[in-house]
């Protein structure tokens, strides 16, 4: 029943979590080796409760009366003595893909979350809660506007209000780990790396929604704002109608423009960690590179918006990538060397004045 506490976890539980990384995220899955242990197993199942709370607000077979209910169901169960999942066990009884069978082993999940330090419960909790409540407001959002036709988001605010609630919130969630986890150079660093953990969530965030667009409009939705779009004179309907090539691409030119301001802040949260945290900051600076790679890509890609056509780095540039973390991540000035190759020279320009170093 559902009033019912979650039972202590077991090998199995833990197995069941480590598995289900690579399936709902191969590319996470490479970043969290990166990060030491025991803080890797931590983030590991903080990222799995996140894509459940994901895939109910993500479901095409779900109301949106459904996914409110769900969500909050799902924030209570994060609490200290809250219920089990069983209405997840109910709505994905029958999973269709690796998403919805996660979200149906939600239980598991608590039960590995609760075994946890209590001081890392502590810090992940208010974000996944933060996470499903911003989600149970747009759900509802959709429903009153009647879910017919496409479904855009409305002006650039919401855009970046949806984006710090899916992504802004992780960046937040993970700093306080990172921080829990010890050597994070006192107070003064900490505060640097809270004040630009939004910006770096809502930059990796906009990069997929451009990565996706093609994908998300399938699906019917738009998280490309009407306001972006009116600017040139179209709408998000239009935005792969051949008649209206142009102003499409320069919409998204638009958005990658902005989506370049935050992976600056992204670049200076990842120099602001301290030298110390080299697996941290390699995780980080993976996660940043990958979405540079990605975002010139796009930018240079004339089927951005083709249906039929994917952006997306090659396996080769994966794991250059990835080689190249271990030698720039001690150095900031190679950090900042590679950024700037992976970017170009115009995208580096744009970067504020570095801030004051804080001593490692």
């Amino acid at each position: 029943m559902t009033g019912t506490m979650v039972a202590p976890s077991s090998a199995a539980d833990r197995a069941l979590c480590v598995e289900m990384l690579p399936r709902v995220s191969r590319t996470f899955a490479i970043c969290i080796r990166l990060l030491p242990a025991p803080l890797d197993y931590s983030v590991l199942v903080a990222y799995l409760l996140c894509r459940i709370a994901d895939t109910i607000e993500d479901s095409i077979e779900l109301a949106a009366g459904q996914k409110d209910h769900l969500l909050q169901h799902f924030s209570r169960c994060l609490d200290a003595g809250g219920p089990d999942a069983e209405p997840l066990q109910t709505a994905f009884a029958e999973p269709s893909s690796d998403h919805e069978l996660l979200a149906r082993e939600a239980d598991t999940i608590l039960r590995e979350f609760r075994q946890l330090p209590a001081a890392q419960q502590d810090a992940v909790r208010p974000w996944v809660k933060e996470m499903s409540a911003g989600m149970a407001e747009f759900s509802r959002r959709r429903d009153d506007a009647g879910g017919k036709g496409l479904e855009a988001l409305a002006t650039i605010d919401e855009l970046d209000r949806y984006c710090y609630y899916v992504a802004g919130t992780v960046g937040h969630l993970l700093t306080d780990l990172f921080h829990l986890h010890g050597r994070s150079g006192g107070a003064r660093r900490y505060a640097r790396l809270k004040s630009l953990a939004t910006s770096f969530g809502r930059g990796l965030q906009l990069t997929n929604i451009i990565k996706d667009v093609a994908d998300d409009r399938r699906r019917g939705w738009s998280f490309v704002p009407r306001q972006l779009c009116q600017v040139v004179g179209i709408c998000p309907e239009d935005l792969q109608d051949e008649r209206h090539r142009e102003e499409g691409r320069r919409v998204m030119l638009a958005l990658i423009d902005k989506t370049k301001t935050h992976l600056l802040d992204a670049l200076d949260y990842s120099t602001t960690l301290s030298r110390t945290q080299y697996g941290i900051r390699r995780f980080c600076l993976a996660s940043l590179y990958f979405a540079v790679r990605t975002l010139r890509l796009a930018e240079r890609d004339k089927r951005l918006l083709d249906p039929h056509h994917k952006v997306k780095i090659t396996r080769g540039d994966v794991y250059r990538t990835l080689a190249m973390t271990r030698f720039v991540a001690p150095s900031n000035t190679l950090v900042r060397t590679y950024f700037r190759r992976l970017a170009g020279d115009a995208w580096w320009r744009r970067r504020p004045p570095a801030p004051v170093a804080t001593p490692s």
